[in-house]
């Protein structure tokens, strides 16, 4: 794998096809400059793909992970002391990425602007609605009819105009439970073999489900050979999808930079954008974006007989699907030496990625927050969550 990274002085790791160090060092040091000056949107969307049993571990019950992203959104947006509307969904170990995204925000002095669809909630925070909050969740996606095609181009159409008027750097980050097996699905109907290669929330993400799910939803759908991407998000997507890829089109074709905060579903998204776009403009297209995780996520082994980092695998089977060099980058935090389970859970495969815990971490990584410094106030923010009377569904309360 020696050709397929770059450890960065910061701790940062650099991964994907045709890596150069020359041209790595520029594009960190572009958003390096560019922290204070950027665009920061989290996209909260709801599909009744959560709801199968076992699918998700962003919420210990399909009950409760149907208000996991109104809750993550107002942890990040008030911390764990404010009081909030919403209490964190139990779950099985570890705790949401976005007390790890709240605490690098605030050292970045950063605050999203947030776009919901989908929701079961009316978020009690300001928020962008692209469509009536009465419309609710995707349909699962083993229908094969996730959502009315004009709803796919309403959301479409919303994130592109959003993304167009954009005169900055622009950073896109969600959060979505069931969200990794709807990129699983819009993956595969692009034709990419991904199976054994989606991650998930789970120590051990259940790919046969997953698998099985997403074979039953793509043979309902009925689809033609090489759909369009508006197509396939209706038939196995979620509302956050077609959000998402409009905002990166939109600011792509404003010329702006752009930072994919996540992991395969942000992978998905970029190749239902380059689906839509002509093979000879596709390279020019991603010289711009970059997907920011974790390092958890990049060391995650899915097969035992690969024996491949697989989302490392996954990205390059996406690059070289499209004829195109992705580049990836992955924060060099570690909690190992934290005092709190919560986050040494982290490190053996719980949770790894969401709410733009990685990209956010990654910045406030590049821009100075040392490994000591991170582990020092997330020990303390998670010790404010324990405290707090507002979130007795937390775990290990």
């Amino acid at each position: 794998m020696a050709d397929n990274y770059i450890l960065l002085p910061s701790g940062v790791l650099a991964f994907g096809k045709g890596l150069q160090e020359q041209n790595v060092d520029e594009r960190v040091k572009s958003w390096q400059e560019n922290i204070t000056n950027m665009a920061f949107f989290l996209i909260l969307a709801g599909s009744q793909t959560a709801e199968i049993e076992g699918i998700s571990a962003a919420g210990s019950t399909a009950v409760s992970r149907r208000y996991t992203a109104v809750a993550d959104a107002e942890l990040l947006l008030r911390g764990p002391n404010l009081p909030k509307r919403w209490p964190l969904p139990p779950l099985p170990a570890g705790v949401s990425p976005a007390l790890i995204s709240y605490v690098a925000s605030r050292f970045l002095k950063i605050q999203p602007t947030i776009i919901s669809a989908g929701l079961l909630q009316s978020p009690s925070f300001t928020h962008v609605s692209l469509e009536s909050p009465e419309i609710g969740p995707a349909r699962c996606l083993s229908s094969g009819n996730a959502m009315q095609r004009r709803r796919v181009k309403l959301l479409l159409d919303g994130g592109f105009k959003i993304g167009k008027k954009l005169k900055k750097s622009i950073l896109i980050t969600e959060c979505v439970p069931g969200g990794t097996t709807t990129a699983s699905a819009v993956l595969s109907g692009l034709g990419l073999n991904v199976n054994g290669l989606i991650s998930g929330s789970h120590r051990n993400p259940p790919s046969e489900l997953k698998i099985n799910l997403v074979k039953q939803g793509l043979k309902a759908a009925k689809l033609k050979k090489n759909p369009s991407s508006v197509d396939l998000m209706a038939a196995v997507g979620d509302p956050f999808q077609p959000i998402a890829v409009g905002l990166l089109m939109g600011a792509r074709e404003s010329g702006q930079e752009i930072l994919l905060g996540g992991g395969c579903q942000m992978l998905a998204v970029l190749a239902l954008a380059l689906n839509e776009i002509e093979s000879e403009s596709r390279s020019e297209f991603v010289s711009k974006i970059l997907i920011g995780t974790t390092s958890w996520l990049v060391d995650e082994t899915l097969s035992a007989a690969a024996n491949k980092n697989s989302f490392i695998h996954l990205m390059n089977h996406v690059a070289n699907h499209f004829k195109v060099d992705i580049l990836g980058l992955a924060s060099g935090y570690r909690f190992k030496d934290s005092n709190q389970k919560v986050l040494r859970d982290y490190e053996i495969g719980y949770v790894k990625e969401g709410v733009g815990a990685g990209a956010l971490s990654l910045l406030a990584q590049i821009k100075g927050l040392t490994q000591k410094e991170m582990i020092e106030r997330c020990d303390t923010e998670v010790a404010n969550l324990f405290k707090s009377n507002n979130e007795k569904n937390f775990q290990g309360i």
